[in-house]
């Protein structure tokens, strides 16, 4: 029995891809997850998460991971319902995902606050018919969704290092961050308009964006 595990990092965040990633486990190397102490990213720190990583890499067999950046995210949630559309891509990515892996059974993270809604859309996408167990939380209750957790995360982690280094502290990447709503504005001030890496969809950078052209209507 093949058992994949599906979930994303990086969901709320106003800068940098949504990274999805699947894990495919043989059901009984499920346990050795536990015994690493694989357990939701969330409850991690981010060196125990790249310690994590790894060890997850070298027992499972196989991983995927699929990351989407700002202008996708920023087409569909521009084209209709913010959180219907981007539950329907992740849907659509996490099926993506699964037919890779062609695991037996799949547990994924629902993002959907319809649990059953956001199975149908994965079934919808995959071109063949598995049980699929969709839950909130299923990072804290599945060891093999927990380890997709980590890989997630741990890719999401690597991608704003990257930017940092590019561009500077860009906190988080989360709107909770000041340090992120900062380097919104003093991209807005420098450029008068947002880098590719930045969701421009998303509320605090339209209430940024919308702030600065007003700033800038009044220096004329």
């Amino acid at each position: 029995m093949l058992v994949a595990g599906v979930d994303d990092a990086g969901r709320g965040s106003v800068i940098g891809p949504l990274v999805i990633a699947g894990v495919l486990m043989k059901e009984e190397d499920i346990p050795k997850l536990v015994q690493l102490g694989v357990k939701d990213s969330k409850l991690l720190s981010p060196h125990r998460r790249e310690t994590l990583a790894p060890e997850i890499r070298r027992i499972a067999k196989n991983y995927h991971v699929i990351k989407l950046q700002p202008k996708e995210i920023d087409r569909v949630v521009e084209t209709g319902r913010k959180l219907h559309r981007l539950n329907r891509l992740e849907a659509q990515t996490m099926a993506k995902i699964i037919e890779t892996l062609k695991p037996d059974i799949a547990y994924v993270d629902a993002s959907d606050v319809l649990e059953q809604r956001f199975k149908e859309h994965i079934l919808e996408e995959l071109p063949f018919k598995i049980p699929i167990i969709s839950e909130h939380k299923a990072d804290r209750t599945y060891p093999v969704v927990s380890a997709a957790s980590i890989i997630a995360k741990v890719e999401r982690d690597k991608e704003i290092a990257e930017l940092t280094r590019k561009y500077g502290d860009l906190g988080c990447g989360y709107p909770t961050d000041n340090k992120t709503i900062e380097f919104l504005q003093q991209c807005l001030k420098k450029l008068d308009e947002y880098p590719e890496f930045v969701r421009k969809s998303w509320k605090p950078a339209k209430k940024a964006k919308t702030e600065n052209d007003a700033h800038q209507a009044k220096l004329v």
